[in-house]
């Protein structure tokens, strides 16, 4: 594990709070009301805010939650990376901190689909449904190229330094990404994105923790059965693996395409499961399909409100 802890630069979030959880301080913003409550878990490099403009559509209609795990974002600085169950375990500790009762519809992107999975095997009780955001699952391994394996992605993945180094582009992908923030939350969270203490952040987030985390996973039960949409990208590279892996882009093709049918095995295992295809990047799915994926949140929460 890595101390990121050392040299921190406080950056101070444009909207929401702290919540004392597990002996450190979580960032935490909830809007809206009823339930069952929907709680967004980010990707690697991602924050909570990032999900900002979903989170205020969605609470037009339920409670709806963004945060920063423990050692992330706006959040107090941890050794990273950290466990499954130690991520999972802090959330519920949250949620519960903040008076938001169970159960939760969970909201993953990416890499938060890792601790999602996690919280499900530990927490089944506590999760009254499940939106895929292109998210990490465990058996990821099993349906990609042996050259796209987890084990195999981390060995490709840029540098710390030349994650430094691309700045100008990360630059240009959060003006569209952020696109739909207000402008000051759009402006906090562009500089707070470029800074060295959280590209460190999202780079320890990523690489080798992706396949220790699957490793992880895997011993432990399936979904529980609630209702889940799986949305899963086209295969086309976006912006940001053009950037990251610009050597590898036919491979992220295959990839993505092992991931449709990983995607749509999921969703077979539960009675009410639905799978989805955007055309979307990973990446920017958040705003190029936000509607889409407003629309699988609404249609989860509608199941889990009435249960057949």
């Amino acid at each position: 594990m890595t101390n990121n802890t050392a040299d921190k630069t406080e950056f101070i979030p444009p909207i929401g709070s702290f919540q004392e959880v597990d002996g450190h301080r979580l960032f935490v913003h909830q809007e809206g009301d009823g339930g069952p409550a929907v709680v967004f878990l980010p990707g690697a490099s991602a924050v909570g805010l990032d999900y900002l403009h979903l989170q205020q559509r969605v609470a037009q209609f339920t409670t709806s939650v963004v945060y920063d795990r423990g050692g992330t974002g706006y959040s107090e600085l941890l050794p990273l990376p950290r466990s499954g169950e130690e991520v999972a375990t802090e959330l519920l500790h949250l949620l519960r901190a903040q008076g938001i009762p169970g159960p939760y519809v969970l909201v993953a992107h990416s890499l938060g689909g890792g601790y999602a999975q996690r919280f499900t095997q530990l927490f089944p009780a506590e999760v009254a449904g499940l939106v895929w955001l292109d998210a990490l699952h465990s058996d990821w391994d099993k349906y990609a190229p042996p050259e796209g394996s987890l084990a195999a992605s981390a060995q490709m993945a840029p540098s710390l330094e030349q994650v430094r180094e691309l700045r100008p582009a990360l630059r240009a992908m959060g003006d569209t990404l952020f696109a739909l923030h207000p402008a000051d939350v759009r402006e906090a969270l562009t500089e707070a994105h470029l800074s060295d203490e959280w590209l460190e952040i999202g780079f320890l987030e990523r690489g080798e923790h992706m396949a220790a985390l699957a490793e992880e996973l895997k011993p432990g039960p399936g979904f529980p059965d609630v209702p889940l949409i799986a949305l899963t990208v086209e295969g086309t590279p976006d912006a940001a693996d053009e950037a990251m892996l610009p050597e590898h882009l036919e491979l992220v093709r295959k990839a993505r395409e092992g991931k449709k049918h990983l995607d749509q095995a999921l969703v077979s295992t539960v009675t009410r499961g639905e799978h989805r295809v955007l055309e979307a990047g990973h990446t920017f799915l958040l705003v190029e399909a936000a509607d889409e994926v407003v629309q699988a949140i609404h249609d989860v929460v509608d199941w889990a409100r009435d249960p057949r």
